[in-house]
């Protein structure tokens, strides 16, 4: 199922977008602005906005809770599973990341990273580099969690 987040979701997007969920942000706080992009892109619109909820024409999803990891369980309860697996779309702009060779990208990596770094994914979309720094064990660890039906306290990212 494809997402879209209104504005008040952005932190939310952003995580789902790294559990594998094909998720688009709309920073755009007109509604009417929402429906069109989620009409045209066929997607669930994830909100807050009581008011937006109720819209016909439309699927929503009124997001209740205020914790991120909560808001994370209410659309995985909601939706199921995403399609794609963890950390197979970029973060920042929703694209699908691919394996990177090092030769292609170590001149984009600082030099430690270069160093001590030998696998690399690269977003199709906006050309960001991923690689597995140190934060990638602890969203692992989150992501375990979630699945698991535990989790965090806190989601750092």
């Amino acid at each position: 199922m494809k997402l879209l987040a209104d504005a008040m979701l952005g932190r939310l997007a952003r995580w789902l977008r790294i559990l594998g969920y094909d998720t688009v942000y709309s920073a755009d706080t007109d509604d009417f602005a929402v429906l069109r992009l989620a009409r045209a892109g066929e997607r669930l619109i994830l909100t807050r906005d009581h008011d937006l909820a109720e819209r016909r024409g439309v699927r929503t999803l009124l997001i209740t809770s205020e914790s991120l990891e909560d808001q994370l369980r209410e659309v995985r309860a909601a939706i199921g599973p995403p399609t794609d697996t963890s950390f197979s779309r970029c973060p920042e702009c929703n694209g699908m990341l691919v394996e990177a060779p090092p030769a292609l990208v170590t001149e984009r990596v600082p030099p430690f990273v270069r160093r001590t770094q030998r696998h690399f994914s690269l977003c199709e979309g906006c050309g960001r580099v991923y690689w597995r720094g140190t934060h990638w064990e602890r969203m692992q660890e989150l992501i375990t969690g979630l699945r698991a039906g535990e989790g965090s306290d806190t989601i750092e990212a």
